[in-house]
């Protein structure tokens, strides 16, 4: 198959190109840059300059292809409303260029929709349009094209992780290193799921081969590591003082990560497993927190 990837010179995006062309597909990667652009044909994929915010590109990218992954969103959080509606814009444009066809879309989305109630773990079974995320009317969007006779699938993501990037562990690493300390909420017993990158991307491949409209699909290996032992490493691996905070002065440290630090966010795979024989053999969260690249902090 020849696919349209939106985001392909992104953290999962890059190593998706790769998946892909080794499985026997082509990729045709879109990309702002001209350096985007050399990494994709150094990759052996095609490179297709265009933006998110551009929807003719994405309508123009698709036309030849048989199918489409979508990988790209913004995460600047200070921008988390207006990035999730831009997400929504170009998740309907890609949509209505396949409707009518039978090209399948994949879509990716967060294990928080799985949630029943917020907290509780997430099943790919359950879709909770009332969260309180406002990157919901992503999968909003995907349901709408489903009901229109898109091939919509979507893979949910915990916090994806290597050496270098972690998910949302990532702004933790950096704010222990900003702030001197790692810290975490009273006992800190709430937990993350979390899968490896390279499992990650090879779910998306079976999610696009699978071919099974409203499916959706979680990519998370391991139910759930707390948060305690997540701050644990940061401070093993960057030998700093671990502490607990009170909920009172969690707020003045974390800022907007409060909202997350603080939450249960666990999801169940078994269902995914079950689905696409999908077994990942990663490493796991913590061990790569503790093997992190040294990345030097930004001047």
């Amino acid at each position: 198959m020849k696919i349209f990837l939106t985001g392909a010179n992104g953290f999962i995006g890059s190593k998706l190109v790769t998946e892909l062309t080794n499985a026997g597909h082509q990729v045709r990667g879109l990309t702002r840059s001209d350096k985007g652009t050399r990494e994709l044909v150094a990759a052996g994929a095609e490179a297709y300059r265009g933006d998110l915010e551009d929807l003719n590109s994405l309508r123009d990218g698709i036309t030849g292809c048989d199918g489409v992954i979508h990988t790209a969103f913004d995460h600047n959080f200070v921008n988390y409303v207006a990035n999730c509606q831009k997400d929504q814009r170009a998740i309907e444009a890609i949509g209505k260029e396949l409707e009518g066809s039978s090209r399948p879309f994949v879509i990716t989305s967060t294990t928080l929709f799985g949630e029943p109630v917020a907290g509780q773990c997430a099943d790919e079974n359950i879709f909770n349009n009332k969260h309180s995320n406002p990157r919901v009317i992503s999968e909003i969007t995907a349901e709408s094209l489903v009901e229109r006779g898109v091939k919509v699938a979507l893979v949910r993501l915990s916090q994806i992780h290597d050496t270098y990037r972690q998910g949302l562990v990532t702004f933790l690493i950096d704010l222990a290193r900003k702030t001197g300390r790692s810290a975490y909420i009273e006992k800190g017993v709430n937990c993350w799921s979390a899968a490896h990158v390279s499992d990650t991307v090879h779910l998306f491949r079976l999610a696009l081969e699978k071919q099974v409209s409203g499916a959706r699909y979680h990519a998370c290996a391991e139910e759930g590591v707390s948060v305690r032992a997540i701050a644990e490493a940061i401070g093993q691996r960057f030998n700093l003082p671990v502490v607990a905070l009170s909920e009172n002065d969690a707020g003045a440290h974390f800022g907007w990560l409060g909202a997350f630090v603080s939450k249960d966010m666990i999801a169940s795979s078994e269902k995914t497993k079950q689905r696409l024989d999908w077994h990942p053999t990663g490493p796991k969260l913590l061990a790569d927190i503790l093997a992190c690249e040294d990345i030097p902090d930004k001047p």
